[in-house]
């Protein structure tokens, strides 16, 4: 898990047979800063076991709290005695979810001192939402020496309406208010599933949320919150990532342990491009048995649009497909860093300012040694591999080890020829490689 590890694949397998995807890293990161408010064992279950969460036990038990794996994919954490409301650069800077913290301690301990937040680097991340909120609750927010410093004599519930659509305001202005005095309406919320997981998880521990996945959210603070269990909602990114994968190499693959509502957006548009798509209770069958596959315009939007997440995974999809396809990335700026590596494979595609793609299908892509620019773009980088000629190399796996548990092993089941290998200790040199 680590950067001095390249991954290997030999191109030109469809992907068969059936995988189970994983607990939400999304919604597991928020999820354990959450968890800072509760005064008592939190049992949190279907996490995966990738480097954000890794790093964040490491953060909560630098604050004074307690956190631990204690099975395959149960994180227990008590942190009844944190006391300490400092996370520093050292500690927060690999990952994004880090901002939580803000809004976690801010509620807890009436105070809280965050180096502003790492993760992947695909554009501006402002947080003037998330401070807004913190004002209206009573706060008062400072920015030194890239450090976050949130003071309150006491937080009192009060409107916001949020300027932008944000998924970190959202949740941290959720986590501030859930033990403030009153009540909390934040207007022009976000709806992502991970959202709602959230606040289901506070809600479980005895906090008082409505209106999860509307545009309107409500708190009534609570004096404590309790300890309990609560399981985390299946991963909508990786099941895309799959869903992708699949159609792409042509194969026919039955993606489980899934919530197929949360699937929508990327279901009607794989549709829309000619891939079979059937949906089951817990689970989606996808499987293409056309000679080929149809253009398609896409558009990145909050949920429930299509997610910005998956827009690379998507648009190296868009390579193989006949004719010209546009994507238009309407969250993020700069999230087409990706792009001169899946044109070095062979690709054909051009950036127009920056927030639209053009897509020449048909392309023939060829095994090169690239890198991961960031975590879905990685994601990216492994489907292009899947079904390029003959072998690629991708390096920077330290990003696609952030969201993905158990990659290669997944993939391997499903047929792909995939491993990962130390780095050459030459640079530049490649050695031919059997996979």
């Amino acid at each position: 898990m680590n950067n001095e590890e390249k991954m290997v694949i030999l191109g030109g397998v469809k992907l068969h047979g059936e995988v189970k995807i994983s607990g939400a890293k999304n919604s597991a990161v928020a999820i354990l800063v959450a968890s800072i408010l509760v005064k008592g064992k939190c049992v949190i279950e279907n996490v995966p076991h990738v480097s954000d969460i890794l790093d964040l036990i490491d953060i909560i038990n630098g604050l004074g709290g307690v956190a631990e794996f204690v099975g395959e994919d149960t994180v227990e954490v008590d942190c009844s005695d944190l006391t300490d409301y400092v996370a520093s650069y050292d500690s927060v800077r690999k990952i994004r979810a880090s901002s939580y913290l803000m809004g976690a301690l801010l509620g807890r301990l009436k105070k809280a001192s965050v180096a502003l937040p790492g993760g992947c680097d695909f554009g501006v991340r402002p947080i003037d939402q998330h401070i807004k909120g913190f004002e209206a609750l009573g706060a008062k927010v400072d920015i030194e020496y890239g450090m976050v410093n949130i003071t309150a004599d006491e937080l009192v519930g009060d409107t916001v309406y949020l300027d932008v659509v944000s998924v970190g305001a959202t949740i941290n202005i959720m986590l501030a208010a859930a033990l403030a005095d009153g009540i909390t309406v934040i207007d022009s919320a976000a709806k992502e599933p991970h959202v709602v997981d959230v606040a289901n998880f506070l809600n479980s521990m005895g906090a008082n949320i409505k209106g999860a996945g509307t545009d309107v959210i409500k708190i009534r603070g609570v004096k404590e919150l309790h300890g309990g269990t609560f399981s985390v909602i299946p991963d909508q990114i990786e099941a895309g990532t799959f869903m992708i994968a699949a159609s792409a190499t042509r194969g026919d693959v039955m993606v489980t342990n899934i919530i197929p509502k949360h699937m929508e957006s990327l279901s009607a548009k794989l549709e829309e491009m000619g891939v079979g798509v059937e949906e089951y209770d817990e689970a989606i069958r996808i499987y293409v048995d056309k000679p080929e596959l149809k253009r398609a315009n896409v558009k990145t939007q909050p949920y429930p649009g299509f997610p910005t997440d998956l827009q690379p995974q998507m648009l190296t999809l868009l390579t193989v497909a006949k004719g010209t396809s546009i994507m238009k990335e309407n969250v993020w700026d700069n999230r087409f860093k990706y792009i001169d590596e899946l044109n070095r494979m062979g690709a054909n595609v051009n950036v127009e300012g920056k927030d639209v793609a053009v897509v020449e299908g048909g392309s023939r892509l060829t095994g090169a040694p690239v890198c991961a620019t960031d975590l879905r773009a990685g994601a990216a980088m492994v489907i292009a591999a899947l079904i390029a000629d003959g072998v690629t190399e991708i390096y920077n796996l330290q990003y696609i080890d952030r969201g993905y548990e158990n990659l290669e092993e997944k993939l391997r089941a499903l047929g792909a020829q995939i491993t990962r290998r130390n780095v050459n200790p030459m640079p530049g040199v490649l050695s031919a490689v059997n996979v």
